[in-house]
């Protein structure tokens, strides 16, 4: 098998050997440009190490791995431009450094660029393969619609924002990682636990992130710190805040929530300082590892050789417990 390092190197050697040169070229320079980035990679590492556990050569899974990180890096290109986001990666998101036209029509042509790498899946799969990720993109743009319309709502409900970032963020995990034990020829049952295997881990690194937002680094988090509680984003964190706080810490942040005049470190220290006093970095943390131990109780069910697990176990803890 190979390890996380090595799929990862295959990865960005395949990335950089894409071929974006149609003309007009200005089409795709900012396709190369957030490609260019770097990031984790994981939906594609995800997708190749559950293909891996079934299979040694990894070639025919590489191009709609690729596909899955062409369409997420599309996915972030236009999440930045709606959130009006500055940075991405430490850089300037697309919309900054061409305009916002540029993005959406960069980012049309990325998603063009995504179903194309999917459509080299080998005939056997391509059908399955297709309808999973077809699926999930549709799935992904209803986590954004629910995302939107949380802004103007104060009841949004935990279940709900759950629900939410089940759909924005898991479902894709879960594909990447179907994706590649289908392309591996894995049962339907072994595909089907790690798909909610990666349900599970999605969720929890969705959380994982909330936490970073407000506890995290600028410098390893690669976003401004506070960008949820400055924009009011219903977040696990404001959620279970408003539902759990006193009648004055309630009366703080829905004061600082209507403020639209105020000074942004100030609006962060007070949200940090009332979540602080409700202790719900903690809640967060137990929460995400209830997903923890979901997601290891698929992992478990496979029909895999145990050793042929550690790796991607390895990655999940990764994950979890990252800075950015």
């Amino acid at each position: 098998m190979f390890s996380f390092q090595q799929i990862l190197a295959q990865i960005e050697s395949e990335i950089h050997r894409l071929q974006l040169d149609y003309p007009p070229k200005s089409l795709y320079d900012p396709i190369e440009y957030i490609l260019s980035l770097g990031g984790k990679r994981i939906r594609p590492a995800l997708a190749l190490m559950a293909y891996n556990m079934y299979q040694e050569d990894l070639t025919p899974a590489m191009q709609p791995a690729l596909g899955i990180e062409v369409f997420h890096n599309f996915t972030l290109l236009h999440d930045d431009l709606m959130d009006e986001a500055d940075k991405r990666r430490h850089k300037p998101t697309v919309h900054k450094l061409w305009n916002p036209n540029v993005a959406i029509l960069s980012g049309d042509a990325m998603l063009i660029v995504a179903y194309r790498l999917m459509g080299e899946t080998q005939a056997p799969y391509l059908k399955e393969v297709l309808d999973l990720f077809t699926q999930t993109a549709l799935e992904i743009c209803g986590g954004q619609q629910y995302d939107m319309e949380f802004e103007s709502r104060m009841d949004v409900t935990e279940e709900e924002y759950l629900e939410m970032i089940r759909l924005k963020t898991a479902v894709l995990l879960a594909c990447s990682l179907k994706t590649g034990a289908l392309l591996g020829g894995a049962s339907p049952e072994d595909a089907d636990h790690l798909y909610a295997f990666g349900i599970n881990i999605g969720l929890a690194f969705q959380l994982q992130d909330d936490l970073l937002d407000v506890y995290g680094d600028t410098e390893t988090f690669g976003k401004n710190i506070g960008g949820d509680i400055l924009c009011n984003k219903k977040t696990f964190l404001l959620i279970n805040a408003l539902k759990r706080a006193s009648e004055s810490q309630r009366e703080t942040l829905m004061e600082w929530i209507g403020k639209t005049d105020y000074d942004p470190l100030e609006k962060i220290a007070i949200f940090t300082f009332i979540y602080n006093e409700l202790k719900l970095e903690q809640l967060v943390k137990a929460k995400m590892q209830d997903y923890y131990q979901a997601a290891l109780a698929h992992l478990e069910a496979l029909q895999v050789a145990p050793e042929r697990l550690e790796e991607l176990k390895s990655v999940c803890n990764q994950l979890l417990y990252r800075q950015s």
